[in-house]
């Protein structure tokens, strides 16, 4: 689960550490989908990552996707992911993230407003996702994204009759990572639904 967070304090101490402890294993955790790929034919693919990235405690499996693409194994990052760096797949290593408590007090510890990212794209049951909403409000959670380029348009009244029935504020974002990598660019995306309140209601 991808949490946002809006309005922080950037230099916040412990938000920083936090921060540095999640990317830390983002190094280890590169090496051994390199050695994994490597096992499955796709060799130097953690030097190959790195150039599309440059820090290694910035490495994502996007990365290496990017670098499958180039050498020719696959014609697109879906194909990359669906062969090679998914769940059950010869590259794929779970990473150990922060657990929610910790996100959302880092967050909010840095007078920030944390948000859950693109909830329908988690793979949760009803059950399953309504129990993440009441462990994210209680920890001070504070919005959902409605509106998100994850998002299919059917669910954007679907999650904005979620966050009215938990009290969440509402959010929008793109999700975009890179041209031709995101299901929609900067300008293209909807507007709020009406009836929600937005996460920047009183910003300004």
């Amino acid at each position: 689960v991808h949490i946002v967070g809006l309005q922080i304090d950037e230099n916040n101490a412990a938000l920083t550490k936090g921060l540095e402890r999640t990317r830390a294993g983002r190094d280890a955790r590169g090496r051994e989908i390199a050695s994994q790929l490597a096992a499955a034919g796709i060799p130097d693919a953690y030097e190959g990552a790195l150039k599309f990235v440059g820090n290694p405690d910035l490495m994502s499996r996007t990365h290496f996707a990017r670098y499958i693409v180039e050498c020719g194994k696959c014609a697109n990052l879906p194909e990359v992911f669906r062969k090679y760096l998914v769940e059950g797949k010869p590259g794929f290593v779970p990473h150990r993230w922060a657990a929610l408590t910790d996100a959302v007090g880092w967050i909010r510890g840095a007078g920030g407003i944390a948000v859950i990212a693109h909830p329908g794209r988690y793979p949760l049951s009803d059950l399953a996702q309504g129990a993440l909403f009441d462990e994210f409000k209680q920890l001070g959670g504070s919005a959902i994204e409605v509106v998100t380029g994850s998002h299919t348009f059917d669910q954007y009244p679907q999650y904005a009759r979620l966050a009215n029935d938990y009290g969440f504020l509402a959010s929008r974002g793109t999700d975009f990572h890179a041209p031709d990598e995101s299901r929609t660019d900067f300008a293209l995306l909807s507007a709020l639904p009406s009836n929600v309140k937005p996460v920047w209601h009183d910003w300004f």
